[in-house]
């Protein structure tokens, strides 16, 4: 793995993403953009129908799809018992090891892992990485929204709030279609895929927003965790399970890269509109995109040999 291939890689695959981000972290300094509501539109309308077009062009046979969302649900788990685990054994109240959890457990596998995937491997490890990326998506708008409301909310209200997440209905109607063959009409067709192909590149706008906007946490070791957990404890985690999994060639290219992106930047949405300490999901967010391509750039080098 020479130095050549590491810049190389870098720069085909990972600097592209970088720098609409970049973009995005320029407007947010040049521009008073209310980043809240840009994210309430991504959230409410843009992620639900980039998840409802994914499904409904997806020919992966029902095998494959069933071990990517299987491997996909079992790293969410791991995951999620390890952080708690750690959580406990240093104390962290229950607000912060909330906030640790989800930047820990939901990657950035839709703006940063699809592109990514696409530009390193191809539209065969796209597929895979869709997958993952729908079933992360599932589990973000369900157990990810009933965690945050666990930091202020008791169980039932926390479970209420979930049937007000429009990506769980999406998916719903994307089954439905699927099951009995059903085609959209042409204009809505055509307008799904026009609001699919916009919602990519505004979530990495809205990363560089929020980024721009960073609040330095006081959270030193909290900080610290999250970050590590994600960037290195992710891709270990994905390493181990994609062996009884049985993940070889391009389902091992998409699903791995997916493990290892750094925190998702709807963390960022979730920990404002539940409450919880939005500085510190932040700093997390911000520290693990930076710091990311230290550890995406070789595993991409060694996942393409």
């Amino acid at each position: 793995m020479s130095i050549t291939d590491l810049l190389t890689t870098f720069a085909n695959n990972l600097l592209p993403v970088m720098l609409l981000g970049a973009a995005g972290f320029l407007l947010g300094r040049a521009l008073a953009i209310d980043s809240r509501s840009l994210g309430r539109v991504i959230f409410y309308f843009f992620s639900p129908v980039l998840v409802f077009n994914l499904l409904i062009h997806n020919d992966l046979p029902l095998g494959e799809m069933a071990r990517t969302m299987g491997f996909s649900l079992a790293v969410f788990l791991a995951l999620g018992a390890l952080v708690l685990l750690v959580g406990r054994l240093v104390r962290l109240d229950r607000p912060t090891l909330i906030a640790v959890l989800l930047t820990a457990a939901f990657a950035n596998t839709g703006n940063y892992g699809l592109p990514l995937v696409s530009f390193a491997f191809g539209e065969d490890a796209l597929a895979h990485a869709t997958l993952y990326f729908v079933t992360n998506s599932i589990l973000f708008n369900t157990a990810g929204v009933l965690i945050a409301s666990l930091g202020h909310l008791d169980f039932k209200q926390a479970a209420l709030g979930m049937l007000k997440v429009p990506t769980v209905y999406a998916v719903l109607l994307a089954a439905l279609l699927n099951e009995f063959n059903l085609s959209l009409p042409l204009p809505l067709e055509r307008t799904v895929g026009l609001a699919a192909n916009g919602a990519i590149p505004l979530m990495l706008i809205l990363l560089g927003v929020e980024l721009s906007r960073v609040q330095w946490s006081r959270n030193l070791r909290p900080l610290g965790l999250g970050v590590g957990l994600r960037l290195l404890l992710g891709p270990l985690v994905g390493f181990l399970l994609a062996i009884p999994f049985g993940l070889t060639g391009a389902a091992r290219q998409g699903n791995l890269i997916e493990t290892a992106t750094p925190a998702a930047v709807t963390n960022i949405v979730l920990a404002t509109e539940y409450k919880l300490d939005s500085s510190l999901v932040t700093a997390i967010v911000f520290i693990g995109t930076l710091l990311s391509p230290l550890t995406l750039t070789p595993l991409l080098v060694y996942l393409g040999r």
